[in-house]
């Protein structure tokens, strides 16, 4: 329920433009103008902000942040409301402006980092234009003055640094490299937190690396950028520079391992001594990379154990499942991603006997589309049950019965901090139809899952166990991030 203040905040900030307020009224009449979608009042408050730092995430609350509504006006006035008091601050040099850092980080994923990326990208090139000019400007009048003296140059003002994640791709590469390059010395100054791109270069990738400050930076999420093992080698040797990164990711990036030649295996080599370089490392994605018997050459040079591991669709073989319960990593293991392989073909022991080494520690396991039945379920479900931290479990996209369901609910209520099990579609809650296209042997029964979800909830209420959600839609759900492990 929403506090007197808010709602009164509420209805304040429905009306533009605000009056003078008391400084200590400005954090709930941002929350308010950004959930109620008012950017001209947002642009406002942030252009007057008292306070030497604006934390978005902090203002406005990470669930809200997260929320289902479109903020991307939101966010771009937020940036015009502190590009407005960048520019009266160059204009007027004797203003004392209050903000300093302006954090942005933890927008939600996809389009409003996109957006804000490139809304930030292009404030920053507009500012260092205006100083420029503004520079130029006080320079002829000094010398108009003064006969053609040489004059000495006018403090510059402070400037904000804006702590923000940056998500590029090949449309706004061009802007960000610039923005990056050309902004250093200018008033906005970008912090990246999270570095992420798609579908751009291995050099392009470089380009944005090198030109970075290094003191942020905690993840780089590389996507779809066809790497393959020369691009990788290109890249590492430019992470080494950021003492604070500890995750990486490096899914469809093309990793072919499988056929190794000299070259080959000077590569791998040489990817894994990179890697070892990187001493604060302990999340690694490498998602449909192709490592078939040759994960340890990867991960032999680490210097810590991972945290987080994905290796979704890496075409693993026992061997690679054997190393790692023997290696260093399982016992520390919070995040273990297995998707996509097929644990009826051979990886069922390996998978057990891995489950066995991480049980103290995994907080969340995926094992979606694992070609997995209810025989496999029951045996592995022994070992699931000694992870007694357990907090998520994918199966989604596995062939389990309703009974195997049922089973496997009513057994894993003895894990206190379970929160999410995302659950496939029971296979008899398909029904058949004629003879037709491949894809209409099987559609979905809705009355009789309507029937099964309703069972599974009751289960759950029984139980007293209200905090557990059971879901078969994975899209709705929200994975934990290793940041919040």
């Amino acid at each position: 329920m929403d506090s007197l203040l808010f709602l009164c905040a509420r209805r304040l900030v429905a009306h533009h433009p605000l009056p003078a307020l008391p400084d200590d009224l400005y954090p709930v009449l941002f929350k308010a103008a950004f959930l109620d979608g008012r950017p001209l009042v947002l642009q406002d408050l942030v252009a007057a902000w008292p306070f030497a730092e604006l934390n978005l995430q902090r203002l406005v609350g990470r669930r809200e942040l997260l929320g289902d509504h479109d903020c991307n006006l939101c966010v771009e006035a937020v940036i015009q409301g502190m590009g407005a008091q960048l520019q009266q601050e160059l204009e007027e040099p004797g203003l004392d402006s209050s903000l300093r850092v302006l954090d942005m980080t933890g927008l939600p994923a996809g389009i409003t980092i996109s957006f804000s990326t490139g809304a930030l990208a292009k404030a920053c090139l507009e500012l260092s234009k205006h100083q420029q000019e503004f520079q130029r400007r006080g320079s002829k009048r000094h010398k108009g003055c003064s006969g053609g003296a040489t004059a000495a140059a006018a403090p510059q003002p402070p400037g904000v640094d804006v702590h923000t994640d940056l998500f590029v791709i090949r449309d706004s590469y061009e802007i960000l490299r610039d923005a990056l390059q050309d902004g250093g010395a200018g008033p906005l100054r970008l912090k990246c937190r999270e570095f992420e791109a798609e579908r751009i270069s291995a050099s392009e990738i470089v380009t944005l690396l090198e030109s970075l400050d290094p003191s942020c930076l905690r993840r780089v999420d590389l996507r779809f950028n066809s790497l393959g093992l020369s691009g990788l080698l290109e890249i590492l040797p430019r992470l080494s520079r950021f003492p604070e990164l500890r995750s990486l990711k490096l899914q469809y990036s093309y990793l072919e391992l499988q056929q190794q030649t000299p070259e080959s295996a000077r590569r791998i080599h040489g990817i894994a001594r990179q890697l070892g370089m990187l001493p604060r490392l302990r999340e690694l994605n490498l998602r449909s990379s192709q490592l078939s018997g040759k994960l340890h050459q990867i991960l032999c040079d680490l210097q810590a154990p991972l945290e987080s591991l994905e290796l979704a669709s890496c075409s693993l073989a026992p061997a690679d499942l054997a190393f790692l319960s023997q290696s260093f990593h399982a016992p520390a293991l919070k995040k273990l991603d297995l998707s996509g392989h097929d644990f009826s073909q051979g990886l069922l022991e390996p998978l057990q006997l891995l489950l066995e080494e991480t049980s103290a520690s995994l907080l969340q396991l995926d094992l979606l589309e694992c070609h997995m039945n209810d025989s496999h379920l029951e045996v592995l479900l022994p070992t699931l049950l000694r992870c007694s931290r357990l907090r998520f479990l994918g199966l989604y996209g596995n062939s389990l019965s309703t009974a195997a369901l049922k089973d496997l609910l009513q057994k894993t209520l003895e894990l206190p901090d379970l929160r999410l099990v995302v659950y496939p579609y029971p296979m008899d809650c398909y029904k058949r139809v004629p003879p037709g296209p491949w894809w209409k042997v099987l559609v979905e029964d809705k009355e009789l899952f309507a029937a099964v979800k309703a069972e599974f909830s009751q289960m759950l209420a029984n139980s007293k166990r209200t905090d557990l959600n059971w879901t078969c839609t994975p899209l709705d759900c929200r994975a934990l991030d290793y940041f919040s492990l």
